[in-house]
């Protein structure tokens, strides 16, 4: 049965106080960081390269081939692209999610590739690029797990989400207990051992790790009617730098790039 993020999810959220380890659970900046002006397609272009913030390990989207190998993944190939079209070489910087927006803030790099959520106060925070991933946020449990069927029963339960993401948001919403993790590859070893009850994440993630790891022991038992969008996320100011990136998807979108990229990791065009 699928559910659609109710309104009472987003007041909950509201009123939840959120806390997380640099950035705000929404990666709002942190009051002590030093605040970026924004950069500009001109800034960019004269430097001839593009500083992509990355975690590196948050496969399919960003990570290394075999645990070490070269960096690739759908956002590494996306950004890759989009740098191409601006004229820049492209050089990546690797961080935990945790500190990746008090990296953009501080001016370690110019933009991130990670799959961003676009939500209200990322928009007020930073400066948005148009989508290139669309993707529902899924909840998971145990294949074993007949207590938890839907959203609505996740209250009293435990979830393990990232403090930083927006499906930490939708657990808390919905009544669920958090337990704190890095990341989905910390959450879905915290599922498999019986050690939290569920958690929600984004549906792409969850079918990559099925089509990797075969059978799981986890499955989906509900789905958000509304789709995350997922976006670069630059230095609040930096207009003229997203338009530029924005025109670049575009054209991306419209000569079949974006399209046989998302179709090499999900089989499907997620782009739109």
């Amino acid at each position: 049965m699928r559910k659609k993020l109710l309104s009472a999810v987003g007041a909950a959220a509201i009123a939840v106080s959120l806390a997380a380890c640099s950035t705000g659970a929404s990666g709002a900046p942190d009051a002590g960081a030093e605040a970026s002006d924004g950069l500009t397609l001109a800034e960019v272009q004269e430097r001839g390269e593009l500083v992509v913030g990355t975690e590196g390990t948050y496969r399919p989207f960003s990570y290394h081939e075999g645990g070490s190998g070269a960096l690739t993944g759908y956002d590494i190939e996306v950004v890759t692209a989009v740098a191409e079209k601006l004229g820049v070489e492209v050089s990546f910087e690797e961080t935990q999610w945790d500190a990746i927006f008090a990296g953009l803030q501080s001016g370690r790099f110019d933009i991130i590739a990670n799959q961003v959520s676009i939500n209200d106060e990322r928009e007020a925070a930073y400066t948005m690029s148009e989508p290139y991933t669309v993707s529902p946020g899924v909840l998971i449990v145990a294949d074993s797990n007949t207590e938890i069927a839907s959203f609505d029963d996740l209250s009293g339960f435990s979830s393990a989400q990232s403090l930083t993401s927006n499906w930490y948001e939708v657990a808390v919403g919905y009544g669920a207990t958090v337990e704190a993790v890095e990341g989905w590859a910390q959450a879905a070893e915290l599922l498999s051992q019986g050690r939290v009850d569920a958690t929600v994440n984004d549906e792409l993630t969850f079918l990559d790790f099925e089509k990797t790891e075969g059978d799981t022991g986890l499955k989906i038992v509900d789905e958000t009617d509304d789709a995350s969008l997922n976006a670069f996320a630059l230095p609040k100011g930096s207009d003229d730098l997203a338009a530029a990136i924005n025109e670049a998807l575009a054209e991306l979108r419209a000569d079949g790039t974006l399209a046989a990229i998302s179709e090499s990791y999900f089989g499907s065009d997620v782009s739109e």
